[in-house]
C-alpha cells in the first residue's frame, strides 16, 4: 500500500539472541519499517533513543506533542504505513490525546509508543506519573502494555500489526524501566492481514440488486483510499455508468477529472452529486460507513434518496447498518469488493445499459450548472456576510490593499493547485466552504480533520505527509483561529527542512461558531472576533518566507511562488490572504435551537 518505493535495505536480528529491552523495541521498529517517528526526547524512552540513529530510524522533534501526533497521523495516510509517535511519560504523553483521536476517526495506523512511569514507583504519585491507558482508551484500536522486559517485541510487533489490521491506532505502554535489562527473544516479523472481497452470498446479493437498479449511484469513501481501489471503483462505475460522489472529506476517493466524478456530499459538499445522488434507486456505499455528518442536508437539499436501496460495503462488520438502514451489507475490502462485483456484472444484461447515455449526458448537466454556479457564487448573500462586506469597504487590511471574498480566493487557489499537490485542511468555517474547491485526480492527497474536528490539524498533518513524500507539494489550509493552535510547528518545518505551503485565511474571527451566534444568537457575539499581528510576518520571525496577499489578482501567483519555493528551494512559506468576514452556512442547522429564557433579567436575549 505504500506509496514509497524506496526498499527497507536494513537488516534485522535473526533467531533467538541475547539483547537489552531496548535493543528489541528498536528492532521491532525496524522490523516494521519505521524510519521516521515524530515527538520529543524524554528520559523514559533515552536508552531507547540512543540507538535509533544506528537503527536507520530519525525522530523529528517537534513543538508540541499534538503536533508529532497529528504528523504521525499524515505520515500514516499518504504512505499507507504507520505513524509512529513518541514522548516524555505524563504530559508528553497526555498533551497527545487530541491527535490520536483525529487519527482514530481518520482511520490511520498511528502508533504511539507511550513509556511511562516506572514500576517501582507507581501508585507513589511520582514526577510525571498518571495512568496513560485510560487516556487513549476510546481513541484507540489495541492497547498494548508491556508486562515484562521479556515481552517488549512482543507486544511491540502487536502494536503494529493490530494497527494495520484494525485501521486505526494503537497504544504501546511500557514501563520506563523495563528498557532496561538482558533478555532472550525473537524480532516477530510482521503480520499483514489479507482482508478478501467478503462473502460469496452478499456479493452476489449485491450483483442481483445492481444488475435490476435503474439510476445506481456510488459513494467513494476513505476505505477505498485505504484499500488502493480507485481503479476498481472506477472500472464499477464505468459498468454501470453511475454517477460517482465522494463521501464527506474524502475528496481524494475519486480522479476528479473523470467524467463520472460528481464531487463530495456532506457539509459544503456539490449540488451536483446531491441532485444526482437524490435520484438513485441503489446506492453502493464503498468504503464508507455513511457517517451521519456526511448525509445531513446542504444547501437547502435534503438529497438523501429515501427509498432507495443500499448496498454497503466495509472491512469493519460493525458499521454495517451502522448509520443508514441497509439492504446488502458486504465485509470486505473495497477494492476486491468491487472487482467481484463487477467481475458478477462483466457479461450481464443490466437495467441501467439501456440508459448509459441519457444519465451520462445528465450528469455532465448537473456538473456544469454547479461549476457555473461556483463561477458565480463570488461571495455569501445572507444578510450578515453583506453587511461585513460593506463593512470591508470601509476598511484597509495593514497590508495596505482590501479584504477579498473567501470564494473568490478559493476558486483562485483551485486553478493555481500543482500537479500530484497533497492538501490539508483545518476545521472551521472557509475550510469548510473549501470543500467545494479542492478536487484530486490521485488519492492519498486530501487530510481533513474528519469527525473530530479539532483546530491545529492542517500545518503539523502536512508536515507528516511531506515527511512521507518529500517529491509532492504540500499544502495546509487554516483559518487565522485555527493556525493560532499550531502555527508554532513552522519552526518544526524550518529547522528540520520539512518545507510546506501554508494558507491562511486572515478573517480576524472565529468564523463557524461565530455564524451560529449570527444565526441563532442575533449577532450577540462573545469571544469570537480576532484582532491578529501579520501571520507573514510572524512566519518570517521563525524562520520561514511569509507574503501577504489582498489582492485577488495576486491569490494564484502567490500560491504558484509559495509552493516554488517549497519545491526548488527547499522554503515553507506562510501565505497570508486578507479576507472578509463574510460566512458560509452553519456547519449543523440542527445543532442548536433558538434560545428560550425563563428568567426575567434575561428576557432580551432570545
Amino acid at each position: 500500500m505504500s506509496t514509497d518505493n524506496t526498499a527497507d535495505t536494513r537488516q534485522v536480528v535473526q533467531g533467538k539472541q541475547t539483547m537489552t529491552p531496548s535493543e528489541a523495541f528498536v528492532e521491532t521498529l525496524v522490523a516494521n519499517g519505521v524510519t521516521d517517528m515524530f515527538g520529543i526526547m524524554g528520559s523514559a524512552f533515552m536508552d531507547a533513543m540512543d540507538i535509533f540513529a544506528p537503527a536507520g530510524i530519525r525522530l523529528i522533534p517537534v513543538v508540541h506533542e499534538q503536533g508529532a501526533a497529528h504528523m504521525a497521523d499524515g505520515y500514516a495516510r499518504v504512505s499507507g504505513r504507520h505513524g509512529t509517535v513518541i514522548g516524555q511519560n505524563g504530559p508528553g504523553i497526555s498533551n497527545c490525546v487530541t491527535g490520536i483521536a483525529a487519527a482514530y476517526w481518520a482511520h490511520s495506523p498511528v502508533v504511539i509508543v507511550t513509556p511511562e512511569a516506572g514500576t517501582t514507583g507507581i501508585g507513589l504519585g511520582g514526577f510525571q506519573e498518571c495512568h496513560q491507558l485510560p487516556m487513549f482508551q476510546e481513541f484507540t484500536k489495541y492497547q498494548g502494555h508491556v508486562t515484562h522486559p521479556a515481552r517488549m517485541a512482543e507486544y511491540t510487533a502487536r502494536c503494529f500489526d493490530r494497527a494495520m489490521s484494525e485501521m486505526g491506532p494503537t497504544q504501546l505502554n511500557i514501563p520506563r524501566d523495563y528498557f532496561y535489562g538482558e533478555i532472550e527473544c525473537e524480532i516477530p516479523e510482521p503480520a499483514r492481514l489479507d482482508r478478501g472481497p467478503g462473502g460469496t452470498r452478499t456479493l452476489n446479493e449485491a450483483a442481483e440488486l445492481l444488475a435490476k437498479a435503474e439510476f445506481p449511484v456510488i459513494v467513494s469513501g476513505g476505505g477505498v483510499v485505504m484499500a488502493d481501489g480507485v481503479d476498481a471503483c472506477q472500472a464499477l462505475a464505468e459498468r454501470l455508468g453511475a454517477p460517482v460522489v465522494n463521501s464527506y472529506q474524502h475528496n481524494d476517493s475519486f480522479p476528479a477529472s473523470h467524467p463520472l466524478w460528481c464531487g463530495p456530499l456532506g457539509y459544503q459538499g456539490s449540488k451536483a452529486g446531491m441532485k444526482l445522488i437524490a435520484q438513485a434507486d441503489v446506492v453502493v456505499a464503498l468504503g464508507t460507513r455513511l457517517g451521519p455528518f456526511g448525509t445531513l442536508p446542504q444547501h437547502g437539499l435534503d438529497y438523501w434518496p429515501k427509498d432507495a436501496k443500499i448496498i454497503q460495503i466495509d472491512a469493519d462488520h460493525k458499521m454495517l447498518g451502522l448509520v443508514k438502514k441497509i439492504a446488502v451489507g458486504i465485509c470486505g475490502d473495497a477494492k476486491e469488493a468491487a472487482e467481484a462485483i463487477t467481475e458478477r456484472l462483466a457479461s450481464r444484461e443490466l437495467a441501467c445499459d439501456a440508459t448509459k447515455a441519457k444519465r451520462a449526458e445528465q450528469i455532465a448537466s448537473e456538473k456544469a450548472a454547479w461549476e457555473r454556479e461556483l463561477d458565480e457564487w463570488t461571495h455569501e448573500k445572507d444578510p450578515f456576510s453583506l453587511d461585513a462586506i460593506d463593512e470591508a469597504a470601509g476598511e484597509t487590511p495593514f497590508s495596505g490593499g482590501e479584504y477579498l471574498h473567501p470564494r473568490q480566493v478559493l476558486r483562485e487557489l483551485e486553478k493555481a493547485m500543482p500537479e500530484d499537490v497533497m492538501v490539508s485542511t483545518d476545521i472551521g468555517n472557509i475550510n469548510a466552504v473549501a470543500h467545494s474547491y479542492l478536487r484530486f485526480d490521485k488519492p492519498r492527497s486530501f487530510f481533513a480533520p474528519m469527525s473530530f474536528g479539532n483546530c491545529g490539524y492542517a500545518l503539523p498533518t502536512i508536515i507528516g505527509a511531506k515527511v512521507a513524500a518529500p517529491e509532492r507539494p504540500a499544502i495546509a489550509y487554516a483559518g487565522d483561529g485555527a493556525w493560532g493552535m499550531s502555527l508554532m510547528e513552522t519552526m518544526t518545518a524550518v529547522r528540520d527542512q520539512i518545507p510546506v505551503t501554508a494558507v491562511v485565511f486572515h478573517n480576524r474571527q472565529w468564523g463557524a461558531e461565530k455564524k451560529n451566534q449570527v444565526e441563532f444568537y442575533n449577532r450577540r457575539f462573545v469571544a469570537g472576533e480576532l484582532e491578529n499581528q501579520s501571520f507573514a510576518e510572524i512566519g518570517r520571525a521563525m524562520g520561514a518566507e511569509g507574503i501577504t496577499v489582498d489582492r485577488l489578482e495576486d491569490v494564484g501567483p502567490a500560491l504558484k511562488k509559495a509552493v516554488d519555493l517549497q519545491m526548488n528551494e527547499g522554503k515553507t512559506c506562510i501565505l497570508e490572504i486578507m479576507c472578509t468576514r463574510e460566512l458560509g452556512d452553519p456547519f449543523r442547522r440542527d445543532a442548536l435551537k433558538k434560545p428560550v429564557r425563563l428568567l426575567e433579567k434575561y428576557q432580551d436575549y432570545v
